[in-house]
Parts: structure tokens; C-alpha cells; sequence
């Protein structure tokens, strides 16, 4: 199971550049198959370019620096 932490670690990294333009990453959850769900909140909710950011970089940023992560899912 990845460190909750970790995760964390990893998203505030990233938060200051979302938040700079009007929006935020939060967590929502691990599962037991130890699949990240994360959701854009503020400016970047439905934001077409936020997509593309998470699946260009946010999601292989928490899968390469979070041991044990098998998937990160966007949800809405």
C-alpha cells in the first residue's frame, strides 16, 4: 500500500504551480489495489487543460517518486 504521506509530499509539490493559477489538487483516496484518486478543485475543475497536465505530469510524478502506487485515477 503507498504512503498516504508520500503522496502528500509529492502533491505539494505540485499544488503551488495549480494554485497559482486559481486551483487545487486534493487526495481523495487509496484503495486496496493501491490505485491514487485525486480531483482538481477551483479553477482547474473542468478545465480542459488541467487534464492534460494531470495525465502529462501529475500522474507520472506520484507514480514515479510514491513507491507502491499501480494507478492514479482523475475523479470529478
Amino acid at each position: 500500500m503507498p504512503d498516504m504521506d508520500k503522496i502528500n509530499e509529492c502533491l505539494n509539490k505540485i499544488r503551488p504551480y495549480i494554485q497559482h493559477d486559481g486551483g487545487d489538487i486534493e487526495l481523495m483516496g487509496v484503495d486496496e489495489n493501491a490505485i491514487v484518486y485525486v480531483a482538481f478543485r477551483g479553477a482547474c475543475a473542468g478545465c480542459m487543460m488541467a487534464a492534460e497536465d494531470f495525465h502529462s505530469g501529475i500522474k507520472l510524478l506520484l507514480m514515479d517518486e510514491v513507491p507502491g502506487i499501480r494507478d492514479v485515477l482523475l475523479i470529478g
